[in-house]
């Protein structure tokens, strides 16, 4: 059935190119490895799994509250409980910020290769996204500033970014947040810090304590391995807290994410062995694909960046003929690259056995 002519969405909404999430099936393939949506490769915490069955039998009860979670959350962080939010992902908090703060008339500005979801969420709100150019791959901060103005509301900065793997330092962001213009805020997407050694922190929680213009955002989807059940966060000014929870729905949460969430938080041993092993072996395949002739962009991620140029095709039909997925970043700007999620030993080992085939 077509749509009667005139029943149609405001300006604009049609002009928005649907996210297109990392591939997970290849024709005919016996075995996959999907590296290709910077999933954890381990896996949540067994605590985390242990905490999701004991909800199956009951489904059928709205939510509880999402106090304990948030207090678990500000115990480990050292924050104040009632500065989180929570979201389905950090992909909710972030469409939920646009909707709040930017609309018709408005910018939101971020950096060239910034998370495709910036453009989204500012698009589906009703106002303008503006990129400012790069830098060696990284967010340029003069640009950044010097892409400010009066109509801009809301600034992203994801720190490490997605899908480069690089990051600024805290100098970097608190000279970004002392730019800003009056009526705007700074977002610092922190969806991969937990994969930082704490001397490279970038001192986020620090400028939200500080200011009341500055928002961080993480999320449960990467170093925590609970992608599947969309879970995110946010620590806010006290007045952003007050009008999240005007707008966000009712129960945005669900009891099972509530539940494999608080486990997953507690279990910080856990997190550091993810953290440790991702540290070792995302280095240990850079070198190994450098090594090949290929330049790998240095990640402070769960990825790696591989410039392949006009070759980038067929490399990725190289690995996808053994079975592995990658990620193509022409929807980034990036037509030349290819993301690689960092996977377990056995992922990283059959990447550069494939990529050392591709280039002998």
């Amino acid at each position: 059935m077509t749509a009667h002519a005139t029943i149609v969405p405001r300006p604009g909404v049609l002009d928005i190119a649907p996210y297109v999430g990392g591939s997970s099936h290849i024709d005919g393939a016996n075995r996959i490895i999907k590296l290709s949506a910077n999933e954890n490769p381990h896996g949540p915490s067994p605590r985390a799994i242990e905490a999701y069955r004991g909800l199956a039998d009951r489904l059928e009860l709205y939510p509880e509250a999402q106090e304990d979670l948030t207090a678990a959350i500000a115990e480990v962080h050292g924050i104040e409980a009632d500065q989180i939010v929570l979201g389905a992902g950090s992909d909710e908090v972030i469409a939920l910020l646009c909707k709040a703060y930017a609309g018709p008339g408005d910018e939101v500005l971020y950096s060239q290769h910034g998370f495709l979801m910036y453009r989204l969420s500012t698009l589906a709100a009703g106002a303008t996204p503006v990129t400012a150019p790069e830098t060696d791959l990284t967010a340029d901060i003069d640009a950044l500033i010097a892409g400010m103005n009066e109509r801009t509301r809301l600034v992203f900065i994801a720190n490490p970014n997605n899908p480069t793997g690089t990051m600024v330092g805290h100098e970097d962001l608190v000279r970004l947040a002392d730019a800003l213009p009056p009526q705007a805020m700074l977002v610092i997407d922190s969806a991969y810090a937990e994969y930082l050694k704490p001397a490279e922190q970038d001192g986020a929680i620090d400028l939200v304590r500080t200011r009341d213009n500055v928002i961080m955002t993480r999320t449960f989807s990467k170093i925590y391995g609970l992608g599947g059940l969309r879970l995110g966060w946010a620590y806010v000014p006290n007045h952003v807290a007050a009008v999240y929870h005007r707008i966000r729905g009712p129960f945005n949460v669900t009891s099972p994410a509530l539940a494999a969430g608080l486990a997953a938080i507690r279990d910080q041993a856990y997190v550091e062995r993810c953290r440790v092993t991702n540290e070792v072996w995302r280095d240990w395949l850079s070198r190994e694909i450098s090594g090949q002739g290929l330049p790998v962009v240095p990640s402070k991620g769960n990825f790696i960046l591989v410039e392949a140029g006009d070759r980038v095709t067929a490399l990725d039909t190289h690995l996808k003929a053994r079975g592995l997925i990658a990620r193509r970043v022409d929807g980034y700007g990036l037509p030349g690259y290819l993301r690689i999620s960092v996977g377990d030993e056995e992922a990283c080992r059959l990447v550069a056995e494939a990529v050392a085939a591709f280039q002998g």
